[in-house]
């Protein structure tokens, strides 16, 4: 028996503080210089870890084998509880800069508005084009994705990733006048401040303007030739009231008839068509309520009634979405930009509860900002839409649980356990740096790569996917190996289904 041996046997049966203050004389120089090159020269942590590595001696001496190496163990102790300690601090500090992030965007957003507004065309202007082109498109003109990748001539996932790359690009430009914004920060800004309503009537002075210019290329009269000469001033004053006194109110009372007119058109058209219908379908069911002669309806007109009887449905539940619809543009109309979105969230929300089937466990990692940017520029007005945007809030939370707390467990798994890939999710659980709830990881499983279609292959023999989607035909899939993550969108071909 070695004297280290001799020195834990007799701590064990004796609980000789003498014995263990000696091993730990002789190894603490060992497990300190250990510690200290993992956590990367902080000597606090590693006089923590060195703590950490006695205590556990202390505490599981009993369970040692006693031919144990005890300096080989202490080492690989220390190695691993330096480790440990060094993923705990990276966390903690990830969490802190996130609780900062939010907290800028969340209480100093006007602050960050007016500090980028007076650099924010400089800064635009020198990005390039294509770059250009991709944030106006996206943030200014609120389009989606699928909109600015036909617009710029690439697929919905180019136009994406050009998106990504060029507001990282503009957030760097700004950086360097002195703005610091997150990523997510610049994005809402421009989606909400960037772009403000022209005054009343502009767009209609604009068009009269524009319309005379070329008319006097083309030959205008004398009369209005003397009037385009006049002094800025006069002319100023002359079109305000020429305006104002007659076009404007012209323009806009001709549109708001017509809009009201092509309303009025299609709710008569949509009545009189139900009304003709329930008329046909009232008269058949009371032929087939008192049939002549105790004969059943002829198949012919029993069908019609039964197709009818569809029909009058669906024109009632058209007319009750209409009425919906119209309801909440009414309510929105009253609402002013900062608190358009957040209503559109909580409408989301609400639906979501009387659709408790398209929930997912992972949507607890969101927060509002991420609620907001994902359903954007969706109104949110029909089912169909809530529908939809549902699917992408799901695949944003799914890519947050992968990107940020699966794939990081999974690498730690891999480092101490020389690489390997784990079997079953269970082993992972030691790992998330917060408790991951047994209905989030029941909700995916390990396959091989080889598995999947191309576009979900993010390198490696084996990755993490959902088992199954909760819309089929709306829903992105995730796949999360060692070296990254992936999500195919709705135009990867056989996203859901497993190759042989």
């Amino acid at each position: 028996m070695t004297d280290d041996g001799q020195l834990l046997q007799k701590y064990t049966e004796e609980r000789a503080e003498q014995a263990f203050g000696e091993l730990v004389t002789r190894h603490i120089d060992l497990v300190f210089s250990a510690a200290l090159r993992v956590v990367g020269g902080d000597r606090h942590l590693a006089q923590d870890v060195t703590q950490t590595v006695f205590a556990d001696l202390a505490r599981k001496a009993r369970s040692l084998p006693r031919d144990v190496v005890l300096a080989g163990w202490l080492y690989r102790h220390a190695c691993f509880t330096a480790a440990k300690a060094v993923r705990a601090e990276r966390r903690r500090k990830i969490r802190e800069k996130t609780a900062t992030e939010m907290n800028a965007l969340h209480d100093n957003t006007e602050f960050n508005w007016e500090q980028m507004a007076p650099v924010l065309d400089e800064a635009l202007n020198q990005l390039g084009a294509s770059d250009r082109d991709a944030i106006v498109l996206r943030f200014l003109k609120q389009q989606d994705f699928r909109a600015v990748g036909s617009a710029l001539g690439v697929g919905e996932d180019a136009a994406q990733k050009r998106v990504s790359r060029a507001l990282e690009k503009l957030r760097t430009f700004l950086h360097r006048r002195g703005v610091t914004l997150t990523a997510t920060t610049l994005g809402t800004a421009l989606a909400t401040e960037a772009v403000v309503a022209a005054p009343a009537g502009l767009a209609v002075s604009v068009t009269a303007t524009s319309l005379a210019g070329v008319a006097a290329g083309t030959g205008i009269s004398a009369t209005l030739m003397k009037f385009m000469a006049m002094t800025k001033f006069k002319a100023g004053v002359a079109g305000a009231l020429v305006m104002a006194g007659v076009v404007m109110p012209l323009v806009l009372q001709h549109k708001a008839q017509s809009r009201l007119r092509e309303q009025d058109a299609a709710l008569r058209q949509q009545t009189d068509q139900l009304a003709n219908l329930r008329e046909k379908n009232q008269k058949l069911s009371n032929q087939f309520a008192q049939p002549k002669n105790s004969q059943l309806l002829p198949n012919d007109q029993l069908s019609e009634l039964l197709k009818l009887r569809g029909e009058v449905g669906l024109l009632r539940n058209r007319a009750q979405e209409l009425t919906k619809v119209a309801a909440i543009r009414e309510g929105e109309a009253l609402l002013s930009r900062d608190q358009l979105w957040p209503a559109r969230v909580n409408r989301l929300k609400q639906w979501l509860e009387e659709n408790p089937s398209e929930k997912i466990p992972e949507l607890q990692f969101l927060d509002d900002v991420n609620w907001m940017n994902t359903i954007y520029p969706h109104t949110l007005e029909t089912a169909d839409e809530c529908r939809v945007s549902m699917s992408e809030v799901r695949s944003t939370a799914q890519l947050i649980f992968a990107e940020c707390m699966l794939r990081s467990a999974l690498q730690q798994y891999a480092k101490d356990n020389s690489g390997q890939f784990p079997t079953d999710l269970s082993q992972l659980r030691p790992y998330f740096d917060s408790p991951v709830y047994d209905s989030i990881l029941e909700r995916y499983t390990i396959v091989p790569a080889s598995s999947l279609v191309s576009d979900l292959r993010p390198g490696g023999d084996w990755v993490i996917t959902q088992k199954a989607p909760v819309n089929e035909a709306q829903d992105w899939r995730t796949a999360t190996s060692l070296t990254g993550t992936k999500q195919a969108t709705l135009y990867a071909t056989n996203r859901w289904v497993l190759l042989q």
